[in-house]
């Protein structure tokens, strides 16, 4: 399995993030000369199977774990402590997380509600945020006995099995996956069968379920992130609030996108019918529209009836690049809801399903570091690459795009 986890501080990024900050321009990624395993032009491969699985196998490559919290103990009386510059804004119960890692959220919720914890002589709730410089009296805690982990039915091991074989990734704090295709990462109308509910074999023994930070549709394959703690739950999603999270999609649509590069920039809002639920163009203005940026560059053409192309999205919206794919005359193969070319025929040996990967997720890890992963072409788009002659080892333009 194609992957790359890198775990390092953030100083030696910096080159990086000066290219992310130049402006973009068609055609820049053809400026560096020659290089051994790229195209003349072009830069080396940077989503080579090979490459990546050498990464992970050697471990004179490997970087270091993070280093797990210091035990901190709890009080056993009464304190006040006041608010860093650090903690700013943070919210209640997430404050005393990450003050006494291992309270239980029950505990928490608790001495909240009973006005045990007090800021600045007031009863709070555990969402209410907190100030730099306020005083929070803390009552005495304790950790709750863990409870003894009870053995898992069949049912429960094969959904804990089929987890374990979509992993790219592990840690304490963070689970990467590479959903396949067809399975959802939440339930819906007739859903029996998703991710969210297979993550409740995960259970730690303070009761505590891995959570979704993120989602992709059901019929896109590729990374989806979780976090296994409430702690990295809450840096990671503000991660993604943030936009700090990078995230690279491949696909494969009809036609040669005109320009190469380009940046796709709209609203979209939600139309639902009887039958289905699409992401339509919307005005700004329009009720429900929310404005979606999308960067796309071509990889490779077949023929110039089909195209490999890269895509960054900088927002998450619904359906983001399946309905900006569309926008641009270029729906995604095999997309049931958007593509709508008339009279086109699907080239023979392809698959008429969904051909859209959640290629790579960068993140900063919650503990410091990042979490750079791939997930490899899921079986029908690695025969339609096969088919069509494309290389999946070159190298992906759109990489350092901006994220304006």
């Amino acid at each position: 399995m194609s992957r790359r986890i890198k775990r390092m501080n953030p100083k030696p990024r910096e080159r990086d993030e000066r290219k992310e900050a130049r402006p973009f321009k068609a055609g820049s990624a053809k400026k560096a000369g020659p290089r051994p395993g790229g195209k003349p032009g072009g830069r080396p491969p940077r989503f080579a199977a090979e490459r990546a699985e050498r990464r992970v196998s050697e471990p004179a490559l490997e970087k270091p774990a993070p280093e797990k919290p210091v035990e901190v103990l709890l009080p056993t009386k009464v304190q006040t402590v006041k608010v860093t510059a650090d903690e700013n804004n943070m919210r209640v119960d997430r404050f005393l997380e990450a003050r006494f890692p291992g309270l239980s959220f029950s505990h928490i919720q608790r001495v909240v509600r009973k006005g045990e914890l007090r800021v600045d002589g007031k009863r709070v709730d555990s969402k209410d945020r907190l100030e730099e410089g306020q005083s929070v009296r803390i009552p005495p805690l304790k950790l709750d006995t863990p409870k003894a982990a009870s053995p898992l039915s069949e049912a429960a091991q094969k959904t804990l099995a089929a987890l374990k074989e979509m992993t790219i990734y592990e840690d304490d704090d963070v689970l990467v996956l590479n959903k396949p295709l067809g399975l959802a990462v939440q339930g819906g109308s007739g859903m029996t069968r998703h991710i969210d509910q297979m993550l409740e074999v995960m259970r730690d023994s303070k009761g505590q379920k891995p959570r979704l930070v993120h989602r992709i549709d059901r019929e896109t394959s590729g990374c989806l992130l979780i976090a296994k703690t409430r702690f990295a739950a809450s840096h990671l999603t503000g991660a993604f609030r943030s936009r700090s999270a990078r995230k690279t999609y491949w696909a494969l649509v009809p036609g040669l996108p005109k320009p190469k590069q380009g940046r796709i920039s709209t609203f979209l809002a939600k139309e639902e019918s009887e039958d289905d639920t699409i992401m339509r163009i919307a005005q700004h203005g329009d009720e429900g529209a929310s404005h979606a940026v999308t960067y796309y560059a071509v990889v490779e053409t077949a023929g110039n009836k089909l195209t490999w192309v890269s895509l960054k999205p900088v927002t998450g919206r619904t359906h983001q690049l399946r309905a900006h794919m569309e926008h641009i005359g270029h729906p995604i193969v095999g997309d049931p809801k958007y593509f709508n070319i008339e009279n086109w025929q699907l080239p023979g040996g392809l698959q008429n399903r969904l051909h859209l990967l959640a290629r790579r997720i960068v993140i900063p890890h919650p503990r410091g570091g990042v979490i750079d992963a791939t997930a490899p072409l899921p079986p029908h788009m690695q025969q339609s690459w096969n088919l069509l002659g494309l290389d999946a080892s070159r190298f992906d333009p759109i990489e350092n795009a901006p994220e304006e």
